[in-house]
């Protein structure tokens, strides 16, 4: 069974009389344990399929099933719970709290679950010391650079064992070589058995996926148009 199958997904956005479709009967299917790309220019329809992966939007029409259930039926607490437990996210914002040290950021999803102190405390070092940072346990996000900020999202990604890891442009706002690490972690994590999906507009950095699904005015681009555009990123 797919961690995410998606079936003629279609999100319409409607402000009054206008009509934006940005996403057009798109089906996709990413199996357990693979690393895909989902790539594309701006206005591509990537970013709204990404939140609608992450259960932040729901398909105007189609059937989203995470890990064979059916997302498009759930209620409101059903997604958050989906949010918290389920998916790991990691953004180009890093979204890390700046009153907090590292390992208060990675504790955090496992509070929303009631999760013991202590064994948040265990199951955030243990994340920590699996990107690398066992040794910046209590800096603040201010005392770390972006490369490690970045390290402590994937750490705050990990720490509930989530079914799936959607990473949203994670390099965005980092150099080269912070750019290399958090690919390597990423791949590490796919080598490890986790679903990763990562969206991304640059050509390089989907590469580092094992399948790259390309975008394109709202759907998946056929194999013409994927050829194209994997040029044109």
């Amino acid at each position: 069974m797919g961690v995410i199958e998606l079936a003629r997904v279609t999100k319409v956005y409607r402000t009054g009389s206008l009509e934006v479709v940005a996403l057009r009967n798109v089906d996709l299917n990413v199996g357990d344990g693979e690393f895909v790309a989902i790539a594309g220019p701006s206005g591509s329809g990537k970013s709204t399929l990404m939140h609608i992966l992450g259960c932040l939007d729901v398909p105007t029409s189609g059937r989203y099933l995470l890990a064979g259930e059916d997302v498009s039926k759930m209620s409101e607490d059903e997604l958050a719970t989906i949010r918290n437990r389920r998916i790991g996210f990691v953004f180009q914002q890093f979204n890390l709290l700046p009153s907090l040290t590292a390992l208060g950021n990675v504790e955090l999803p496992l509070s929303y679950s009631g999760v013991t102190r202590h064994e948040r405390r265990e199951r955030a070092v243990d994340a920590l010391g699996r990107v690398g940072l066992a040794d910046r346990l209590v800096h603040r996000p201010g005392e770390l650079s972006g490369g490690q900020q970045q390290r402590v999202a994937v750490a705050r990604a990990l720490v509930t064992e989530p079914a799936l890891i959607l990473a949203d442009e994670p390099t965005g706002n980092l150099d080269s070589t912070s750019t290399r690490d958090v690919l390597g972690l990423l791949q590490d994590l796919h080598h490890a058995g986790r679903t990763v999906v990562l969206i991304t507009h640059e050509a390089d950095i989907a590469a580092a996926a094992g399948r790259i699904v390309h975008m394109l005015d709202g759907r998946v681009a056929d194999e013409s148009d994927a050829l194209a555009m994997s040029t044109r990123l």
